[in-house]
C-alpha cells in the first residue's frame, strides 16, 4: 500500500500539469491497488481527495482517458463510493466520452456510469440529467447488428448500464426511456445477439424493469419479442436463467395482443412440457417452476382470443391437458386446471360444450376432495368455474340434476370470503329461472339463516352483496308462500328494504321485485318486518329522489299498491305525502313509469 499512498500524493501535486508517463504510472498503480483489495483502495482514494481532480482528467482527452473512466468504474462498484462520484462532477465529463469513437474508452465509460447507477437514485438522476442514456440508446442501436467480440461486449456494459439505469422505484426514468424507444432497440439486440449469455441477461433484467409499466406494453407488442424470448426460453435449461424469462414473460402476459403472440410464437408447448416434466417431483426449482408454468398459462388463458384459439372447440391440446390436471394429486395442478376451466367458461358455447361432455363431475369430484379441511384456493377455483358454467339457460337444469347445488351446500360452513362469495354467485346463477330449484333452497333454513348472518357481513361488500341478491333470487324465481316465510322467520325482510337503497340500480330493483312479491303473497306474515326497516319511507325516499331510474319508480309503487292491504303500512302511506309525490310522475317521460303513476294515484284516492 506505501505504493499507492505514492501513487496518489503525485496524483494530486501532478495531475493539473504532468506528463501522460508519470500520470499514466500513477493510473496503473491505482487500478492494480483497486484489482488486489477494492474496498480498501477505494476508501484511501475517496480520503485521499483525488476524486476532484478526475472531472479535468476525464476532460483531457490523453491516451489516459480510458484509465480514469477504469478507475471510476472500479472504485463506483462500493456502494459508498457512488455518491461522492456524484458530488465530485463525475457524471457530466463521463457522458460527454460517449460521444467517442475509442473502443476501450466507451467500454470504460459506459462500466462507471453503470457502477454509479447501481442502486443508487441519486447516481441515476445525475446520469438522467447528463442525457447518458439517450447517448446509450443511440450506440446500441447503430452498433447492435455487429457481433464481433468486442462489439458484443460493449453492448453487455451498455445494456448493464440501462439495466441499473431502469431499475428504479419512481417510474420516471423507466417512463423516459421507453419514449426514447429503448424497447424496439433491445428487442432487436437481444434478437440478434441471443447466444451471448451475459448480454441476454442484462436485456431480460431490463425488460424486467421496464415491462411492468402498461405503457411499455405496447411498444413491446409492436416488436417480436414473444418470439425472441420463446426462442430464448427453448434453449435454457438451467432454472435460474428460465426463471429470468418467466418474470418477463408474467408482465408481458397480461397485454392480450402480446398473449396472442405467445401463443402463436409456441409458448404453451413448452408450458406443458415444463409441467409434464415437473408434475411428481418433490425438488423445490421443480415446485417453483411448475407453479410458475401453470399460473401463465392460466394468464395466457385470460385473453378472450388467446383463450379461444386454445380452447379450439374443445379439441385444444392445452384443454385436454387441463382436465387431466383436474384429478391429479397435486394442488397446484388441480388449482391451475380449475382456473382454466373458469376462463375457457367466458363464453357460452365453450361452458355449453363441457357441460356435455361431462366436465361438471370432474369439479365435483375435485370439491369434493377439499370439503374437510380443503384447500382454499382450489375451493375458489372450482366454485369460479362452476359458476361461470352455470350462466348458459340450458346449462342450469343439467348441474342441477348432476348435483351441483347439494356440493355447492358443503361449504355452507366455510369460514373464507372468497369461497363463500363464488357459492353464493354460482348458487344465484344455478336457480335463475328455475323454480323448482329456488323453492327447494328457499326452504333450506340452513341456508337462509346463513344468507342472513353474511347480509350483515360489512367488512365483505361482496359477500354481502351476493348474500342480498341471492335472498331476493330466492323469493323471484320460486314465488312460493313457503320460502317467503322462511326468509321472513330468518329475520331476512330489512335486509331485502336495505337492499332497496343500494347504489346499484339492479341490486335496487331486485330486491323491490322480492318485496313486491313478499307483500303480494304472505303481506301478514312481513307486516311486522316491513314496518320495522321503515319500507314505507324508504319507497318514499325512492319516489321523490330523481336520480331514481324509471324502473326503480315503477316497482316502488307497484309496492306501494301492494302494501296498502296492511294496516300499519296503509297508515304510513297516507301520513306521508305520496300523492304529491305520484302526481308529479304522471308526466314522466317513461310511459310506463306515467301510466303506474296514475294507477297509483287512483288506488291512494281511494284508500284515503
Amino acid at each position: 500500500m506505501d505504493n499507492l499512498s505514492d501513487a496518489l500524493k503525485k496524483l494530486k501535486l501532478t495531475a493539473a500539469d504532468s506528463t501522460v508517463d508519470s500520470l499514466e504510472g500513477c493510473l496503473d498503480c491505482l487500478l492494480q491497488a483497486l484489482a488486489q483489495n477494492n474496498t480498501e483502495t477505494s476508501e484511501k482514494i475517496l480520503e485521499s481527495g483525488i476524486l476532484r481532480l478526475f472531472p479535468n482528467l476525464l476532460t483531457s482527452q490523453s491516451s489516459c482517458t480510458a484509465k480514469v473512466a477504469n478507475i471510476v468504474a472500479d472504485v463506483a462498484k462500493n456502494e459508498f463510493m457512488r455518491s461522492p462520484c456524484v458530488d465530485a462532477g463525475l457524471v457530466p465529463p463521463l457522458v460527454q466520452l460517449l460521444n467517442f469513437d475509442d473502443q476501450e474508452v466507451l467500454l470504460q465509460t459506459g462500466r462507471a456510469l453503470g457502477n454509479i447507477c447501481y442502486d443508487s437514485h441519486e447516481g441515476r438522476r445525475a446520469v438522467e440529467e447528463a442525457g447518458g442514456a439517450q447517448i446509450i440508446n443511440d450506440h446500441i442501436k447503430s452498433l447492435c447488428s455487429i457481433t464481433t467480440p468486442a462489439n458484443q461486449k460493449l453492448m453487455t456494459v451498455f445494456c448493464g448500464m440501462l439495466m441499473n439505469y431502469s431499475n428504479d422505484d419512481d417510474d420516471t426514468l423507466q417512463t423516459q426511456l421507453i419514449s426514447m424507444g429503448v424497447i424496439p432497440t433491445l428487442v432487436k439486440l437481444l434478437g440478434i445477439h441471443c447466444v451471448n449469455a451475459a448480454l441476454t441477461e442484462m436485456c431480460l433484467v431490463a425488460f424486467g424493469n421496464l415491462a411492468e409499466l402498461e405503457s411499455s406494453k405496447e411498444q413491446f407488442a409492436s416488436t417480436n419479442v414473444a418470439e425472441v424470448l420463446v426462442q430464448i426460453f427453448k434453449k435454457q435449461a438451467e432454472h435460474e436463467k428460465k426463471e429470468m424469462i418467466f418474470e418477463v414473460f408474467a408482465p408481458l402476459a397480461e397485454n392480450d395482443i402480446i398473449k396472442i403472440q405467445l401463443v402463436e410464437a409456441g409458448l404453451v408447448e413448452l408450458l406443458l412440457q415444463i409441467v409434464e416434466v415437473t408434475e411428481n417431483s418433490d425438488k423445490d426449482d421443480d415446485v417453483a417452476q411448475l407453479k410458475t408454468a401453470s399460473d401463465l398459462l392460466v394468464l395466457l388463458l385470460l385473453g378472450d382470443e388467446s383463450m379461444q384459439k386454445l380452447f379450439d372447440g374443445g379439441k385444444g391440446s392445452i384443454f385436454q391437458v387441463v382436465l387431466s390436471w383436474l384429478p391429479s394429486n397435486n394442488h397446484q395442478l388441480q388449482l391451475a386446471g380449475a382456473l382454466s376451466i373458469a376462463n375457457f367458461a367466458r363464453n357460452d358455447g365453450n361452458c355449453i360444450h363441457m357441460v356435455d361432455n361431462g366436465i361438471v363431475t370432474k369439479l365435483l369430484d375435485l370439491l369434493d376432495r377439499h370439503v374437510e379441511d380443503g384447500n382454499v384456493t382450489v375451493q375458489h377455483a372450482a366454485l369460479s368455474a362452476l359458476r361461470n358454467l352455470a350462466i348458459p339457460v340450458v346449462n342450469k337444469a343439467k348441474m342441477l340434476s348432476a348435483g351441483v347445488a347439494e356440493e355447492v351446500l358443503k361449504f355452507l360452513k366455510s369460514e373464507m370470503p372468497p369461497v363463500q362469495f363464488k357459492l353464493l354467485g354460482t348458487l344465484r346463477m344455478l336457480i335463475d329461472a328455475q323454480a323448482d330449484a329456488a323453492e327447494q333452497l328457499g326452504k333450506n333454513v340452513k341456508l337462509v339463516e346463513r344468507l342472513v348472518e353474511w347480509c350483515e357481513a360489512k367488512d365483505h361488500a361482496g359477500v354481502m352483496g351476493e348474500s342480498n341478491r341471492l335472498l331476493s333470487a330466492l323469493i323471484r324465481h320460486s314465488k312460493s308462500k313457503d320460502v317467503i316465510r322462511v326468509i321472513v322467520q330468518s329475520g331476512g325482510v330489512k335486509h331485502l328494504v336495505t337492499m332497496a337503497t343500494s347504489e346499484h340500480v339492479i341490486m335496487q330493483n331486485e330486491a323491490l321485485v322480492a318485496l313486491g312479491l313478499i307483500a303480494a303473497l304472505e303481506l301478514g306474515t312481513a307486516e311486522k318486518d316491513l314496518e320495522n326497516a321503515k319500507l314505507v319511507q324508504v319507497l318514499h325516499r325512492l319516489l321523490s329522489d330523481e336520480r331514481s331510474a324509471p324502473e326503480i319508480k315503477y316497482n316502488s309503487m307497484v309496492l306501494i299498491c301492494a302494501v296498502m292491504g296492511s294496516e300499519p303500512l296503509h297508515k304510513e302511506v297516507m301520513t306521508l305525502a305520496f300523492m304529491d309525490v305520484v302526481a308529479k310522475l304522471r308526466s314522466h317521460e317513461n310511459k310506463t313509469v306515467a301510466q303506474q303513476a296514475s294507477l297509483t294515484e287512483q288506488r291512494l284516492a281511494v284508500e284515503s
